[in-house]
């Protein structure tokens, strides 16, 4: 069974994006390779460590995948996990349940976060 929800990792720039205009059109890669990549919780650390290392102000959207639909298609990618794309035209912010400035807890683990 694949999660609920799933999560997208913004530089200050893209999160004032979907802040201001209510939608994130995708980073550099996404617009590349024609969807927005997401990651699971289980996901989240190796993309840090792989696409954003050493990059500070990050910010991690939580993204209710069932409010997008059939927008989203599990794909195959890093060592043949499956990874939550989004297809269309964005990440809309009415999607987004959850969202906050890339935190981690004193073991090190990322501190996702929470809404309310």
């Amino acid at each position: 069974m694949t999660p609920a929800v799933a999560y997208k990792v913004l530089t200050a720039p893209q999160m004032a994006e979907l802040a201001d205009s209510g939608r994130f059109a995708g980073a550099p890669v996404d617009l590349v390779d024609g969807y927005i990549h997401l990651s699971t919780a289980g996901q989240l650390a190796e993309t840090i460590g792989k696409h954003f290392a050493g990059q500070t102000d990050l910010h991690i959207v939580t993204v209710d995948l069932d409010a997008l639909g059939d927008a989203v298609k599990w794909e195959p990618s890093r060592g043949g996990q499956l990874f939550p794309h989004i297809y269309g035209t964005g990440l809309p912010l009415d999607a987004v349940i959850a969202y906050g400035p890339l935190r981690h807890h004193p073991d090190g683990t990322i501190a996702l976060p929470v809404a309310g």
